[in-house]
């Protein structure tokens, strides 16, 4: 995660990128983690219900890691570069509702992309909050392939308060410095606006 839980809203979407399944790619992950006869084998794949080779399932969601975690670090360089502060990735607690749609096949080329669906507080870990999303991955003609329910701790930019007295101004930060470099931004976003006016 590269946004602060206050910046992710229900409906945001993310593009990861696309990966082309090659038979070498195909074989190589099998033979290190799903040793079935349809992923390392053509004749015994043809024979297979599937048809001919084609990836695991697993493979599949692997690059989809993959990309989202390149993705990631493409947006938190340029977020970065802009002196925009950069949240703490946080890790993800499970995930539900996995689904191979459709085989990978051989020379198929997968787009994945992910979707916010929501997120909560979280009293017991009130520097982080939990954020879902609906993950997908489609093929070259349009086709769902692959798909998750996926949710992952994200950095709090300030601390949830855990009783029913608000929070002291200025007190709750998760970084006082981030939080003195944002409101200057703030401050000198509204100076510009002004002088445009």
């Amino acid at each position: 995660m590269t946004k602060f839980y206050e910046d992710h809203e229900a409906g945001d979407e993310h593009e990861f990128g696309s990966s082309t399944f090659t038979a070498e790619a195909i074989r190589a992950f099998a033979l290190a983690y799903d040793p079935q006869p349809f992923h390392l084998d053509e004749a015994a794949a043809k024979a297979s219900l599937f048809g001919g080779l084609c990836a695991s399932g697993w493979h599949t969601a692997a690059v989809w890691m993959k990309l989202m975690v390149a993705y990631q670090q493409r947006v938190a360089k340029a977020m970065a570069g802009r002196g925009e502060p950069v949240a703490k990735p946080g890790p993800s607690p499970g995930f539900k509702q996995l689904r191979w749609l459709k085989p990978v096949m051989v020379g198929d080329t997968i787009r994945y992309r992910s979707r916010t669906t929501g997120k909560r507080d979280l009293k017991s870990k009130p520097d982080w909050g939990l954020v879902f999303s609906e993950n997908e991955g489609f093929n070259q003609n349009g086709e769902l392939v692959f798909s998750f329910l996926g949710q992952v701790l994200a950095e709090r930019r300030v601390l949830l308060a855990t009783s029913s007295e608000p929070a002291p101004a200025g007190e709750g930060s998760a970084d006082p410095r981030r939080e003195a470099a944002l409101l200057a931004r703030r401050r000198a976003k509204r100076k510009r606006q002004k002088k445009q006016r």
